[in-house]
């Protein structure tokens, strides 16, 4: 009994640190990250463990995605994030709230930048990941809003996603009744669109 204990032991231990040992992919962003109106497990964040383990990666994903996340609340919660899984690299893909609340640019660009910055620090790689408004907003907002994404990559120097939902905004048949969120069946159209930019970052 005691040696099948021990044993038991040992291999939960392996088993612990083979986990703890793995980098750790960060996903911090709202709704479209959260799987917001779907199993969690259909969403394109658990998509991406799949596919990592697949690809023979050892990358453990994290989705500390909330529905309705700003970039100020993300902001705020970043340092614990961090604190508790020790990220390799953070997929940031925050924003798209800001902008549906008619909330300053200026201060999501600084919030995005601030949130790169803090990562930055404890040598966390950073892919940001760019959004668009509804046309509805008009199109000289609409531009600022996208363009910002960029600008914050340039001038922090991190890869970027230009637009999580290339080439399916416009495809009424992948979202769900709001019209705002993707359903089930465009959750790997948001993997492949993350996925050529995050690739170099795992390597």
């Amino acid at each position: 009994m005691r040696m099948r204990l021990a044993l038991l032991a040992v291999v939960l231990g392996l088993w612990a640190v083979g986990v703890l040992a793995a980098p750790v992919v960060l996903v911090h962003g709202d709704s479209l990250s959260a799987a917001y109106g779907i199993p969690r497990d259909q969403g394109w964040v658990a998509l991406l463990q799949r596919r990592l383990a697949e690809e023979g990666l050892p990358h453990r994903v994290v989705n500390a995605s909330v529905s309705g996340e700003t970039t100020a609340g993300g902001l705020h919660r970043l340092p614990a994030l961090i604190g508790a899984h020790r990220p390799a690299l953070l997929i940031l893909a925050l924003g798209a709230n800001d902008g549906l609340r008619g909330l300053p640019l200026e201060q999501t660009a600084a919030n995005l930048e601030a949130m790169i910055e803090r990562a930055k620090r404890d040598r966390i790689r950073v892919l940001l990941v760019g959004m668009h408004l509804p046309p509805n907003y008009g199109p000289a907002h609409t531009r600022k809003f996208h363009a910002l994404f960029r600008e914050v990559a340039q001038r922090q120097q991190v890869a970027l996603v230009p637009f999580l939902l290339e080439g399916m905004a416009t495809r009424r048949e992948l979202f769900l009744a709001d019209g705002l969120h993707p359903n089930a069946a465009a959750q790997a159209r948001l993997l492949d669109n993350v996925w050529p930019e995050l690739v170099p970052l795992l390597r």
